[in-house]
C-alpha cells in the first residue's frame, strides 16, 4: 500500500465513477481499474460495490475513506510544516471573504512587506460558503460579516463599523444629519443580490424598523448600486469603509439613528489545520491591520 495507491482511491470515492476519476487523474482507466482492485486485495474486502459501470462506495469504503482523508491531511500539514522549519519565506496564503472593498488595501499593504507571499482568493457570498471550504481544508483563512462561529472553528474580532444610508441629493431627506429608518419605508432600494450575506444584514434593519424593504435593483458590484443612487433612482445601505475618502456631490451619506445599524467583521481559521508561516503571518497582520484602521474611526464616522 503505497500514498499514490491512496490517493487514487480517494479520488474515486470522492466521484465515484471509475472514468471520470481516471480523467481528472491524467491516468488510463484500465490502470485505475487495476490500482483500486490491488488495494482492495490487501485489504481483504471490496470497497465498491458495482451496479454494471457504476460503482458506490459501500460501508468498507467509507470507513476506509474516513482514515484516510485524516492520513493524507496529515502528511500535507507534515510537508508545510517542514517547509517552514527549513526556514522558506515563499508562502502560499488560501483567504476566502465575503466583504471586498478593504481586502485589496489590506492584500497590497501585507505584499509591500512580504512580496514572495503568493495568495489564492476565494470570493464568497455567504459565510457558509466559507465555513464548508474551511471544514475541508480548502482555506487558511476567511474574512467574513458576521464572524464565523462554529465547533472546531477559532476566531478573533477585527472591527466593527457603522452602517449609512446613501441618497440622492434630491432626495426630501437629504439635508438632515439623521434620520430612522422607518422614514424610507416606501423609497426604492437599492442592493445585492438574495443570498448575499451584505442582503440579509440589510433587510434585516428594515424588518427591525417594522417593514418589508421594496428593492427596485439587484446587483454585484458596489460601483453599480452607487451609480444608481447618483441617478436618483433609489437608495442604498453602504459602510462606512466604502465612503472613506470619496466625494459624490450628487449623493448624501445619512446616518441612521432608529434602529443601530452596525456589522461585525471577523477573522477565523480552523483549529486543527496547520497554518504555514505565511498564513500565520499574515494572520497576525491582518489583526493589526484592522485595528490600527478601527483606532483610526475609519469604521465608525463619516469622513
Amino acid at each position: 500500500m503505497d500514498l499514490l495507491q491512496l490517493r487514487y482511491f480517494q479520488t474515486v470515492a470522492r466521484l465515484e465513477h471509475i472514468t471520470k476519476a481516471a480523467r481528472e487523474l491524467s491516468i488510463a482507466q484500465p490502470s485505475l481499474s487495476q490500482t483500486i482492485a490491488r488495494l482492495e486485495e490487501e485489504l481483504g474486502v471490496p470497497l465498491f460495490d458495482r451496479e454494471g459501470r457504476r460503482i458506490r462506495l459501500n460501508r468498507f469504503g467509507r470507513a476506509f475513506l474516513h482514515h484516510i482523508d485524516r492520513a493524507l491531511k496529515e502528511i500535507e500539514a507534515g510537508k508545510a510544516e517542514v517547509a517552514d522549519l527549513a526556514g522558506l519565506e515563499r508562502g502560499q496564503v488560501t483567504l476566502a471573504f465575503t466583504l471586498t472593498q478593504l481586502v485589496p488595501d489590506l492584500l497590497s499593504a501585507f505584499l509591500a512587506q512580504y512580496p514572495q507571499v503568493h495568495f489564492r482568493l476565494f470570493q464568497q457570498h455567504s459565510p457558509q460558503q466559507a465555513l464548508y471550504q474551511l471544514e475541508n481544508g480548502e482555506i487558511d483563512l476567511c474574512i467574513s460579516s458576521p464572524p464565523i462561529m462554529h465547533p472546531g472553528i477559532e476566531s478573533a474580532p477585527l472591527f466593527t463599523e457603522e452602517i449609512f444610508l446613501v441618497v440622492p441629493r434630491t432626495h426630501r431627506l437629504a439635508t438632515e444629519e439623521s434620520v430612522r429608518l422607518q422614514d424610507f419605508a416606501h423609497d426604492p432600494f437599492i442592493g445585492l443580490k438574495s443570498g448575499d450575506s451584505w442582503r440579509e444584514l440589510t433587510d434585516s434593519f428594515c424588518h427591525r424598523a417594522g417593514f418589508e424593504p421594496v428593492v427596485a435593483f439587484e446587483g454585484d458590484e458596489w460601483g453599480t448600486i452607487r451609480g444608481l443612487v447618483k441617478a436618483g433612482l433609489g437608495v442604498a445601505f453602504l459602510p462606512a469603509s466604502s465612503w472613506t475618502g470619496l466625494y459624490e456631490p450628487d449623493v448624501a451619506l445619512m446616518r441612521i439613528e432608529e434602529p443601530l445599524c452596525m456589522r461585525r467583521v471577523g477573522l477565523a481559521w480552523r483549529e486543527e489545520r496547520y497554518l504555514s508561516l505565511a498564513a500565520r503571518s499574515f494572520r497576525y497582520f491582518v489583526i493589526e491591520y484592522f485595528s490600527q484602521l478601527e483606532r483610526s474611526g475609519l469604521f465608525s464616522a463619516v469622513s
